[in-house]
């Protein structure tokens, strides 16, 4: 019997490489799928190659999704500024990209189709992440209804169930998980910015290495991660 197959939504980020290993533990054959949607770079992508051949992902497609023309996101318009304060309580953030996820899932429900994929696994999440409302577990809901009416294969019965497993997860909880299912953090880019190196300062950025440091991989953070880990864990000089 053949082995089913999994859409595996791949942008080169820790989470969506986490997400793609948990669907190859779960006994899927994945079909990574990455945009080029008009980001600031294209050093995710280059990341989500690697992360699929690290995986032996043998399918991997980029389509072309320009959602730069008409901006509204820091991502998107080099003429905003990339916050670099903090995820902020209760506010979405200027990186949120509109309608970014729908467009997404909905591109991967018609390659589920035509490749008759059981899943699509996303790497969203909504415990430590920014705030953006297209990754809150009642948007999967919704959407998971979506694509039982708006395909044949749903309409049949055979409709692809949307795999979020990291959905409630803590950024913490996801390293723990990425680390025993080997997938190579290393590899993985997080950073709004682009570059050789992560920037360290902007929201995602510091996530990621508050993240791999609670978990006990302080040496997989930015340098500035590194250093400031180095600081708040140095013992302090006797007073004489």
């Amino acid at each position: 019997m053949p082995q089913p197959k999994a859409i595996v939504l791949l942008s080169g980020g820790l989470d969506s490489a986490t997400a793609a290993a948990q669907a190859i533990a779960d006994d899927y054959a994945p079909v990574a799928l990455s945009f080029r949607y008009g980001q600031r770079h294209e050093r995710e992508l280059e990341a989500a190659q690697k992360v699929a051949a690290h995986l032996g992902i043998q399918e991997h497609y980029v389509l072309d999704v320009n959602l730069a023309q008409w901006g509204g996101s820091s991502l998107t318009d080099l003429d905003e500024t990339l916050p670099q304060a903090g995820v902020q309580p209760d506010q979405i953030p200027s990186t949120y990209v509109p309608g970014r996820n729908t467009v997404f899932i909905s591109l991967a429900l018609s390659l589920a189709e035509a490749k008759s994929a059981q899943a699509i696994y996303l790497g969203i999440n909504a415990v430590d992440y920014s705030g953006y409302p297209d990754c809150r577990p009642e948007y999967l809901e919704a959407f998971q209804q979506l694509a039982s009416l708006s395909s044949k294969a749903g309409l049949e019965g055979n409709a692809p169930i949307l795999v979020a497993p990291l959905v409630r997860d803590t950024k913490e909880a996801i390293v723990r998980r990425a680390l025993r299912l080997g997938v190579p953090i290393e590899e993985t880019w997080s950073c709004y910015q682009g570059g050789e190196e992560p920037c360290g300062l902007c929201d995602s950025c510091r996530i990621r290495d508050k993240a791999l440091i609670d978990a006990g991989r302080p040496d997989l953070a930015t340098l500035i991660g590194r250093n400031l880990h180095a600081q708040e864990t140095e013992c302090p000089t006797p007073v004489s």
